[in-house]
């Protein structure tokens, strides 16, 4: 389960002192009722049984609210109910060791006071920080408190969120504007308010406010990893145009250049593993995106190295537009390296948009029906443990695509339109759903979004060169003087 920032917005911990005559399960219940988006059990006084007991009841709850729920320090628990992460102290077990424990698909948060307990905990394998305490607290009273230049220096430095946690209540939580939180964790906040639920529904609402504000200052950002399209169709030169248009800062890596124009491709020359891992290295200590859209790479080699990369920085926000066949039909890359993307790439990715031709690669079966497209992408989703949106237009459906997501499908309807210059669409697609899940959208809402960009930049009827047209990516973008940006 991998720690989104908007789940760390209003981060509960519980905690006995509080409870007034109720049950750490009725308080918990309310802060959910209350919009709360993170729940910490925090026991030190119940005995393993009853703590166990608790634990399991409390999980049930958060499961029914959708929403993630962790353990402070107790990674046996954690393990043996199941749930979805660990917090930890810096008195409490290194985070390196937590996480070989719990294994890569857990969350696991680890508490940090200075910058260089930051840096360590996200190199050893810490999704999120907290930070803390900002204020005095009566939970903590022997703790140090953090002023307000270290909780900034720490998020600077750090790609991993960063919430900050100690005496925060909606009386000082403007004194945190700016700092780079994404959330804050709170306890008598919550709990020692008379009325719970709206106290929860209240300080989400001003951390929302106040959180938002300050993100609206930086743009949003992606990463395309693909090859580069010299006369501009495809590749590279689509991902970023399509970024841009969405409003997105874009960010490359290129695996490869190319000699092609509308008529077809006259070379290709692959860049080095190395060169490749540089390129990679440059754009995840600088500027780390909210997002990475991966599409054509033809060789082991460098398919690794993607790998590597975004396993070593925790990319977020992954979608692969699995390149393995052409529309015509034609092979693209080796098995070889079809298998590798299989085995190293797919597993890691959010989303992956195959069209007909690839899903049957990917699946294994013949994809003659709209049936047939439900059973393939079922097969490959689970196997990946990975969403998958399957393209239609490929001798199937027009331009109908069916996400198949966590054991269930949808269909997205589009409309066919008639246009011979579709040079990239694949490419514009997925770059599209890539900008948008950079933005916040969910899944679905990117997709839909993302469809109608597409269909606007076929609409636009842009008729350039002697083969098979580019789109108009910059279609809805205005020109200088307020006229169409093709005028």
């Amino acid at each position: 389960m991998r720690c989104d920032k908007k789940d760390l917005l209003l981060y509960a911990v519980t905690d006995r002192s509080w409870l007034n005559g109720e049950t750490i399960y009725r308080q918990v219940e309310k802060v959910l009722k209350g919009g709360v988006t993170f729940i910490q059990l925090r026991e030190k006084t119940l005995d393993r049984e009853s703590f166990l007991a608790e634990a399991k009841e409390i999980q049930e709850l958060c499961r029914q609210y959708k929403v993630p729920y962790i353990i402070n320090d107790n990674v046996d628990i954690a393990i043996a109910i199941d749930a979805d992460g660990v917090h930890v102290g810096q008195s409490d077990m290194e985070a390196g060791s937590v996480r070989e424990k719990l294994g890569p698909d857990k969350i696991l948060g680890v508490s940090a006071q200075t910058v260089e307990q930051a840096i360590f905990a996200e190199q050893s394998g810490a999704d999120y920080l907290g930070v803390g305490a900002v204020f005095h607290t009566g939970t903590k009273a022997d703790a140090d408190e953090v002023s307000f230049e270290t909780l900034k220096a720490i998020c600077d430095a750090v790609k991993i969120p960063v919430i900050a946690i100690g005496g925060i209540s909606s009386d000082n939580l403007e004194r945190l504007r700016g700092s780079g939180i994404c959330g804050i964790a709170v306890i008598s906040a919550l709990f020692a308010q008379q009325d719970i639920e709206r106290a929860t529904a209240e300080l989400k609402e001003l951390t929302y406010q106040m959180v938002t504000d300050a993100r609206e200052k930086y743009m949003k950002t992606a990463l395309t990893i693909a090859g580069s399209d010299s006369s501009g169709g495809a590749g590279i030169q689509a991902d970023i145009k399509t970024m841009t248009a969405h409003g997105v800062y874009a960010m490359s890596a290129i695996t490869a250049l190319t000699a092609q124009n509308t008529t077809g491709v006259t070379g290709i020359m692959e860049v080095t593993p190395e060169f490749l891992a540089a390129q990679l290295e440059s754009v995840f200590t600088d500027i780390f995106p909210d997002a990475v859209k991966i599409g054509m790479v033809s060789s082991t080699s460098l398919i690794k190295t993607i790998a590597e990369k975004l396993v070593k920085y925790r990319a977020n926000n992954i979608v692969i537009d699995p390149v393995m066949v052409s529309t015509s039909g034609a092979r693209l890359i080796s098995e070889d390296a079809i298998d590798t993307l299989k085995e190293s790439l797919l597993p890691l990715a959010d989303l992956i948009t195959p069209n007909i031709p690839e899903a049957e690669v990917l699946s294994g079966i013949e994809i003659k029906t709209a049936d047939d497209m439900i059973t393939a992408a079922g097969l490959i989703s689970n196997k990946y443990n990975v969403a998958v949106l399957c393209k239609g237009g490929h001798r199937l459906n027009d331009a109908n695509d069916l996400l198949y997501s966590a054991g269930s499908y949808q269909w997205f309807i589009g409309k066919r339109i008639e246009n011979p210059n579709t040079h990239g669409t694949g490419c514009t697609l997925s770059s599209a759903i890539a900008s948008n899940l950079a933005k916040g959208c969910d899944l679905v809402t990117a997709i839909e979004k993302s469809k109608v960009y597409l269909s606007g930049t076929l609409e636009a009827k842009l008729d350039l060169g002697k083969g098979s047209g580019p789109l108009n990516h910059a279609f809805a973008i205005k020109g200088e003087y307020g006229g169409a940006a093709h005028e």
